[in-house]
């Protein structure tokens, strides 16, 4: 039975094996397993700065002497390295076959930790560090066809995506109102352009009903989008393969307090049910590193010598979860945690 209730029939039916292959074969989740590559160390400089909306600058970095950058596919990011020692991933967004230029997005985030308010004093002529590109939001070059969901800022690894995908990709793309879409110049012609101030907000159960069976669906945008695109797109396309990826931390659910202690000072901070260790870490080490916040960059990976760890990452492997944990998602079971800190 199809989700509408009707009997499928030979055609679809044949669709649907073929896509089981295909999915088996090509797709699994986004960043399930993202690369954990440490090579790339590069020094670039900054060669322009350009205001693209309301509060997002688009940087384009160069290599000093003018040499090749790495290649890279849709959907990979780079890891930027700040003079304030913050480290932050930012998507590439530009042209992969322009090997001499990359091209990041950065919305300024007024309350946020500082990260995106220190990247929009770069100017021209600045360097900056990076390490990449890395991909944990892979694209799928073999899909029958494409829905790409964007929302805000979440256009930034799909922009690349829908310009590969060509006349097999629909690219809908949300936000608040037009001035705080960057890249409105860049889409593609057939893109559908949804800003809630002249549209209102926009169904997403609705968006992902029209894929088409097959289809891979690309999304990327705040917690409640994706949340809302796991729960439902299945029941509506069950051939369908889902590939997201998050833009900023989801909250903490289910939690329990419990103390740090750190090992080296004797220190220690509570954390509350609806935070995270790094958020009561960083109360009395503000200088600790933490990069993604979502549990799969493994940037604020800390040795554990005490404590059991109930882990909420997709990263750490089976011979390092019982004596390490991320500090951005993991948490104790309950009793202390002392970290090698």
């Amino acid at each position: 039975m199809s989700s509408t209730g009707e009997v499928a029939t030979p055609s679809l039916r044949a669709i649907g094996a073929a896509v089981d292959v295909y999915k088996k074969v090509f797709t699994r989740p986004s960043n399930s397993h993202p690369v954990r590559h440490t090579g790339f160390d590069l020094d670039l400089t900054v060669e322009s700065v350009r205001t693209e909306a309301t509060d997002v600058v688009g940087l384009t970095l160069t290599h000093p002497g003018g040499e090749a950058l790495p290649s890279w596919r849709p959907g990979s990011h780079i890891d930027v390295f700040l003079e304030s020692g913050k480290q932050r991933q930012y998507s590439l967004c530009g042209d992969p076959r322009d090997r001499h230029r990359y091209r990041i997005a950065v919305r300024r985030i007024a309350d946020g930790d500082g990260g995106s308010r220190e990247m929009h004093t770069l100017r021209a002529g600045d360097r900056l560090r990076i390490r990449g590109p890395r991909n944990a939001f892979t694209f799928v070059e073999t899909a029958p066809s494409y829905l790409f969901v964007a929302a805000g800022i979440g256009i930034t690894p799909i922009l690349p995506m829908a310009r590969a995908a060509g006349a097999r990709g629909r690219l809908v793309y949300l936000g608040r109102s037009r001035d705080t879409m960057p890249f409105l110049d860049e889409v593609p012609d057939h893109t559908e352009i949804r800003p809630d101030d002249e549209v209102g907000t926009s169904d997403i159960a609705a968006l992902l009903a029209t894929a088409a069976p097959g289809a891979a669906v690309y999304v990327c945008g705040p917690p409640p989008v994706l949340d809302l695109t796991q729960r439902t797109l299945f029941a509506l396309n069950p051939t369908a393969s889902l590939h997201t990826e998050l833009f900023s931390a989801r909250p903490v659910t289910d939690g329990q307090e419990f103390e740090l202690v750190l090992a080296s000072s004797g220190e220690s901070v509570r954390v509350g049910a609806t935070e995270t260790a790094l958020a009561a870490l960083r109360r009395i080490r503000p200088d600790v590193v933490y990069s993604c916040r979502q549990g799969f960059c493994g940037t604020c990976k800390t040795r554990v010598l005490a404590g059991e760890i109930e882990h909420r990452d997709r990263l750490l492997t089976p011979g390092e979860r019982p004596d390490h944990l991320l500090t951005c998602v993991s948490r104790s079971t309950g009793g202390a945690l002392t970290l090698d800190l």
